[in-house]
Formats: C-alpha cells, sequence, structure tokens
C-alpha cells in the first residue's frame, strides 16, 4: 500500500529555509510523479511544484518561482522540496501526492494519494 510521509516543518524567519521531505513506501517511486501541495485554513489547497516520473520535468507556482527547488532520490525514495527566501505567505500545511501520470501537474484532482502534510509556519 502507498504511503507518503512528509517531514521538515518547522518555525523559520522570514528570509529563511527549510527542506521538506517526502518519503515514499509501498511502491517504487520512479514509477510515480510526486506533487508538493500547501493548505491554509478556510482557503483550497494550492499546488506548489511537482516534478515527474523520470525527474526531468519539474513545475512551480509563479508564487514560489525562483525561491523553491524539486529534486527526487529514487534510491532513498524521497522527494524534496527545498524553499529558499520564505515569506509570511508561505505559511501553511505543505502536502505531498502521488500520482502514477507520466506527466507532472500542479493540479488536486491529478493525484490520487496524500501524505498527512507538515506544517511550515514563517514568522519573526
Amino acid at each position: 500500500q502507498l504511503q507518503l510521509v512528509e517531514s521538515g516543518g518547522g518555525l523559520v524567519q522570514p528570509g529563511g529555509s527549510l527542506r521538506l521531505s517526502c518519503a515514499v513506501s509501498g511502491i517504487t517511486l520512479r514509477s510515480y510523479s510526486i506533487g508538493w501541495f500547501r493548505q491554509v485554513p478556510g482557503k483550497e489547497r494550492e499546488g506548489v511544484s511537482c516534478i515527474n516520473r523520470f525527474g526531468d520535468t519539474t513545475a512551480f507556482a509563479d508564487s514560489v518561482k525562483g525561491r523553491f527547488a524539486i529534486s527526487r532520490d529514487n534510491t532513498k525514495n524521497t522527494v524534496y522540496l527545498q524553499m529558499n527566501s520564505l515569506r509570511a505567505e508561505d505559511t501553511a500545511v505543505y502536502y505531498c501526492a502521488a500520482t502514477s501520470s507520466f506527466f507532472c501537474r500542479l493540479t488536486e484532482m491529478a493525484y490520487s494519494d496524500w501524505g498527512q502534510g507538515t506544517q511550515v509556519t514563517v514568522s519573526s
């Protein structure tokens, strides 16, 4: 059974960095594209970044372009989201999700399996 577990969240000051990890078990990671999403209370879940099966295609929301990076290590069954120059508006619960699609999408409906989320708080 596919399981995704996020880690690496926490409290960071504006301008700081965090690296989130999404550990995947129960599947062969190279068969899945992975997306990162975030959600704040009262708002819809927002697509942040994604990486396709082969790791050669990525996508980012306009709000994080140039600040966030995504990578995957299929040998460790883990996908990473490096977040730099963090802002207060990046505060949210961050989720990773998996899809067997070849393609990388920032659309929530494209993903079939989700982790439980990790809280990121950017505050001074």
